[in-house]
């Protein structure tokens, strides 16, 4: 597997990022696609009431294939 930097990519976003700032990370997909990742379990995150957090490293890990499909 390709070695990743993993503190270059993404430099500009902060280290938990929202559900609109996720989109914008895997290239401008719409928040429905987004969010059936998340329910899915390809992107770990977090919920706190209604609001997804998600670790800019899930994001990341999802990008290079380097993530474990977990359940909700």
């Amino acid at each position: 597997m390709t070695k990743v930097k993993r503190g270059s990519i993404f430099a500009e976003y902060p280290d938990v990022v929202n559900i609109e700032q996720m989109c914008s990370m895997l290239g401008g997909i719409g928040k429905k696609t987004a969010y059936d990742l998340l329910r899915n379990g390809n992107i770990r995150h977090i919920k706190l009431g209604k609001s997804f957090k998600i670790p800019k490293i899930c994001v990341i890990e999802y990008l290079i294939g380097d993530t474990q499909k977990v359940s909700p």
